[in-house]
């Protein structure tokens, strides 16, 4: 299964911030190009003269079963003066912005809680564009691994910072794809013969809660028109939800996945009880047809992503 993702950064001259992103471990692929400016196919001579509307910018390429988008931005806004305007060290310019564009809608709530979360850390406002990616055109070759190539070369970014990238792992990440990893097989198991779906709803319910502590772990099973409280594990919770309402009704309508890392952000959310903060609801298909949810609350924001939503589709999947 495919679960590559990408992701688009402006963090002043691309040669080390580039240099910086490559050393973290999940991501596999870099490129250095101009993103979301107005001219087609520009060269560097032309950005740089700051007429063509273009960022520098990394193209990362990660694996978000070894690395979070989360820790990706951490890692992002140590490597940034995120309070500078079109200024990065000495680099000065619109070319030299800083910048976060998204290929993938989904990701958006994600940047958001961690530019809410780093903007309490300052004073000032934040200087750093959140923008779907409108365009990126690579760079020259001689561009491309510019430090690695030149290991004198000129960057704004201290030594110190690549080293202290290439040491840090997502651990928490890390930790979660092994345990998912087994958990499946333990659900494989356990699941071997057993027909009733209320059954293996609830075994599996129990085993995921049991497992990961999460505050809320259970079905929803589609009912007519709406959603009808299946086995569960945690407090209380709504008996009934109708589709297209809420987190639940609204996956299964859309018949996808969804990930909230705040629910209070989420339109429409019904809140069963106030301590949810974050939630990861993910249909169960019949012949394509969803037949129930999986759905996951906890009580602290951003606490899954695409990691859980990989391994939780494929324990669905059974």
């Amino acid at each position: 299964m495919q679960t590559e993702k990408d992701l688009y950064l402006a963090a002043g001259c691309f040669w080390g911030a580039e240099h910086f992103f490559k050393q973290i471990q999940g991501v596999t692929f870099t490129e250095v190009g101009f993103a979301n400016g107005h001219a087609d196919n520009p060269s560097y001579e032309q950005v740089y003269t700051d007429t063509t509307g273009h960022a520098e910018a990394v193209h990362l390429r990660y694996d978000p079963l070894q690395v979070s988008l989360s820790y990706l931005l951490e890692m992002y806004f140590k490597a940034v003066d995120p309070t500078s305007l079109n200024q990065q060290g000495e680099d000065r310019g619109t070319r030299y912005r800083t910048g976060i564009y998204y290929s993938d809608p989904d990701d958006l709530p994600f940047i958001r809680l961690a530019m809410q979360q780093e903007a309490a850390r300052y004073a000032l406002p934040l200087q750093v564009e959140v923008l779907p990616l409108q365009c990126f055109f690579r760079a020259e070759d001689y561009h491309q691994d510019y430090l690695d190539s030149n290991p004198d070369g000129y960057c704004h970014l201290p030594l110190s910072l690549f080293e202290y990238a290439r040491k840090g792992r997502d651990t928490a990440t890390l930790q979660k794809s092994e345990q998912y990893s087994l958990v499946l097989k333990q659900i494989q198991s356990l699941l071997d013969g057993e027909t009733d779906s209320i059954a293996r709803m609830a075994n599996t319910a129990a085993l995921l809660h049991e497992t990961f502590r999460f505050w809320w772990t259970g079905y929803y099973r589609v009912e007519g028109d709406e959603l009808l409280l299946g086995p569960f594990q945690g407090p209380v919770a709504c008996m009934h939800i109708p589709i297209g309402k809420g987190v639940c009704g609204t996956a299964w309508q859309q018949n996808r996945t969804l990930v909230v890392p705040d629910v209070e952000q989420f339109p429409g959310h019904i809140a069963c009880s106030a301590a949810s903060r974050s939630e990861i609801v993910v249909p169960v298909r019949s012949d394509g047809k969803v037949v129930a949810v999986l759905d996951i609350d906890s009580q602290h924001l951003a606490t899954f992503d695409y990691c859980d939503r990989h391994w939780l589709e494929q324990v669905v999947a059974l």
